[in-house]
């Protein structure tokens, strides 16, 4: 398929540089024979015309527009070539969305094909987009799917209805195995451990009912100062069954979405991260000017989203469902939320810790996790989160909510409904209710009208 852009161009990213190069080249064709001339043009050679004097002025006239013209290559060598629309899987160059981000320039947008999915990961490294000018990934509803299918042709039948599989996982160790989950029918099957949560013993493999699964660590293969560890997986399905006919999937993706080093002046909009092992989006290392819009997290091994480092972003509308925690931001990051969905969560709900800067407007939270809401400092400095308009519903039992030591809570206009606090930290309440006692006389919590509009269809009231 062909695309037109601005200029008219067509073809792929390669050619359209390839084009832009050449017409630098034309340019600088044309401005030579002028340079190369201008030794001769002032000169009384044989068959020149006119007094010295109008002989000197057609001479600086002569100059001034070779200036004029070399002046011009410089502008036309140094523009920037114009923002293009890169096509994952359609421009031939471009068969990845590694190979997409690597070629993006300022502002160029990377498309994915609307609603589609793709079993890989949009990972940035170092990327940088220029003020005004970011470079967009457009999922247009596309999936980032995390898992792969089972290949069956690796797991042996040890017995009945019961399957191992020694080397599933190119390096695993406790943080992997701690977020682990095998997909049966398309359900997270987690076998009740959790990153971040209490978690269970897995079981032994005679102890297993079809449907279930457990790893046992082999000791003996453990690698010397290493925290890689080697084992076996098992999977019990009916005696019968074969492996190949069970709906099963394998998380092998770490991340959805996920940032390294120093990135800027990015956007990222209508995409949906579903089950890898860690996060649906994992941004790590510097980044700024960040912008992440309509975005969604389905069954993450561990949080929905996670700002780590220095990670400096905004965030509008996003939806978090059946993943270990909802929203998880620590060390340094700087984080503004606006337009939340949360619900279904195993670890947190919501977990904001170290010496970060957060916020988080308009949101509903039906709550369900082990440790609903926690805000928590460092020795070396203080964690800070502003709440506005936020309905935080438990579903369960109650639990506390905990704003720890060397940590603030500004909370405006919000609702808590099934859920005290125990402060030790500063919390300041305005215009909010909790179970029903206002924070001051007349207060009326959250706007409900302003938040009906955030719940998906699978959780509308």
């Amino acid at each position: 398929m062909i695309h037109t852009f601005e200029n008219g161009s067509a073809g792929t990213p390669a050619r359209r540089d390839a084009r832009g190069s050449a017409l630098r080249t034309g340019v600088s064709a044309l401005l030579f024979p002028c340079l190369a001339a201008f030794p001769f043009a002032t000169r009384d050679l044989y068959g020149s015309a006119g007094t010295p004097a109008r002989r000197d002025a057609q001479g600086s006239a002569l100059r001034t527009g070779v200036s004029a013209l070399l002046l011009l290559f410089l502008c036309l060598a140094t523009l920037p070539l114009v923002a293009r629309d890169l096509h994952v899987g359609i421009d031939p160059d471009l068969p990845t969305i590694a190979h997409a981000i690597k070629l993006a320039q300022p502002g160029d947008t990377i498309h994915l094909e609307a609603g589609k999915v793709y079993r890989d990961y949009a990972g940035f490294y170092g990327k940088k987009g220029e003020p005004g000018k970011p470079i967009t990934l457009d999922g247009h509803g596309a999936i980032l799917d995390g898992s792969d299918p089972l290949d069956s042709s690796t797991w042996t039948e040890i017995e009945p209805g019961l399957f191992a599989n020694e080397n599933l996982l190119p390096r695993l160790d406790s943080a992997i195995l701690g977020r682990w989950f095998f997909l049966w029918n398309g359900e997270v099957n987690r076998m009740g451990t959790a990153s971040k949560a209490k978690s269970v013993p897995l079981k032994k493999p005679e102890d297993l009912v079809p449907g279930e699964w457990t790893f046992v660590r082999d000791s003996s293969r453990d690698l010397p100062d290493s925290t890689q560890f080697f084992g076996t997986f098992y999977l019990k399905l009916a005696p019968g069954r074969p492996l190949a006919d069970e709906p099963i999937s394998i998380p092998f993706r770490s991340a959805g979405v996920q940032f390294g080093g120093e990135n800027a002046h990015l956007v990222i909009r209508n995409l949906t991260a579903r089950h890898p092992y860690n996060d649906g989006f994992n941004i790590h290392g510097h980044c700024e000017d960040v912008l992440f819009e309509n975005i969604a997290a389905y069954g993450c091994g561990d949080d929905g989203i996670s700002a780590h480092g220095t990670a400096q972003y905004r965030v509008n509308g996003f939806v978090s469902i059946g993943n270990s925690t909802g929203i998880c931001d620590t060390v340094d990051a700087v984080t503004d939320y606006e337009d939340i969905f949360i619900a279904d969560c195993v670890s947190y709900d919501l977990f904001f810790l170290d010496r970060g800067r957060y916020s988080i407007q308009n949101a509903v939270v039906l709550s369900s996790a082990q440790n609903p809401f926690t805000v928590t400092g460092r020795e070396d400095g203080d964690c800070r989160l502003r709440l506005e308009n936020v309905l935080f519903r438990r579903l369960v039992e109650p639990r506390l909510g905990l704003v720890m030591a060397r940590s603030t809570l500004d909370a405006t206009r919000c609702t808590f409904e099934g859920i005290e606090f125990r402060t030790t930290g500063t919390a300041t309440w305005t215009d909010s209710l909790i179970n029903g006692v206002p924070s001051e006389a007349g207060a009326k919590g959250a706007y409900p009208e302003a938040l009906a509009k955030l719940y998906p269809e699978t959780h509308r009231p």
